[in-house]
């Protein structure tokens, strides 16, 4: 759909990947990050983003590649006129089409493969075409072996929810309750703590630091302030209500968002679509 001065962005679901088809110029995506692996090829233009305290920058053919939960932003480098595919699969397809037993971690950001980018080209085009699921399954097979060849190993970025350099295990448990929180929000926006709100007190207490230490912390380790974590996590599980049942008000209710200006607000700056326009995709 297009959402004004020549941006667009387009969503598609088949064989459990979502497909996006990206035009843009002056949108920028703040950071954020997203649940699922994402493999996507610049097709026009300079594709630019901060991925772990890094610029990176693809030009068309290249192949981005990010894993589950990495912090990034994204704009068009120049801008003037980015065009880009991405497909996301999520983390136990992704699992399952692999036939990989525990976590996979690409190694490089973007490469630059002919055939990579072709096999994603291919699923993503299958998709929007509403080819047989039986075809694009095999697509997707394809994509992901063709991905990870070469690709993993030693040397590859470390998932957010796994162990890491930095990340202890009271940062991943406080992970873990701000994902079941954001999960299970009421109308006026808390979760499932002794109250019914989730407090950065029980967070930082999780993780045995002061509170602000903990926010010191927590950023050094993912990247990302817990709030903006939280607040992520948030629009995360809007986007599976919206996919799942297409009710926007539910979404704002059980997300916790004040409003339905409020979720549109923060769905757009990661997504480029608003929550009311991505409930009314087909999935």
């Amino acid at each position: 759909m297009t959402t004004g001065s020549g941006e667009r962005f387009t969503y598609l679901r088949s064989t459990g990947v979502t497909v996006l088809s990206a035009t843009m110029t002056e949108f920028a995506y703040k950071r954020h990050a997203h649940e699922d692996y994402a493999l996507g090829v610049t097709l026009r233009g300079l594709q630019e983003y901060h991925l772990e305290g890094r610029l990176c920058r693809s030009r068309p053919g290249g192949v981005i590649l990010f894993n589950p939960e990495e912090v990034h932003d994204g704009c068009s480098a120049d801008r003037t006129s980015l065009e880009y595919v991405m497909v996301y699969v999520p983390r136990p397809l992704f699992a399952e089409v692999s036939g990989m037993r525990g976590p996979v971690g690409f190694e490089a950001p973007i490469v630059y493969d002919r055939a990579l980018a072709a096999r994603i080209l291919k699923l993503a085009r299958g998709v929007a075409a509403g080819r047989d699921e039986m075809w694009t399954s095999e697509l997707l097979l394809d994509m992901v072996h063709a991905a990870l060849r070469g690709r993993t190993g030693r040397t590859a970025r470390p998932l957010m929810s796994g162990p890491a350099p930095g990340r202890s295990a009271g940062v991943r448990r406080a992970m873990d309750m701000m994902r079941d929180a954001a999960g299970g929000m009421t109308g006026d926006g808390t979760g499932d703590g002794a109250d019914g709100r989730l407090r950065l007190d029980d967070l930082s207490r999780e993780v045995g630091m002061s509170k602000y230490h903990f926010i010191r912390h927590f950023k050094a380790a993912t990247g990302i302030s817990p709030y903006q974590f939280f607040l992520n996590c948030k629009v995360e599980h809007a986007k599976r209500l919206l996919e799942s049942e297409g009710d926007v008000y539910a979404a704002v209710a059980q997300c916790g968002f004040c409003d339905l200006s409020h979720l549109n607000r923060h769905f757009k700056r990661i997504y480029g679509v608003t929550a009311s326009e991505y409930a009314h995709i087909r999935f």
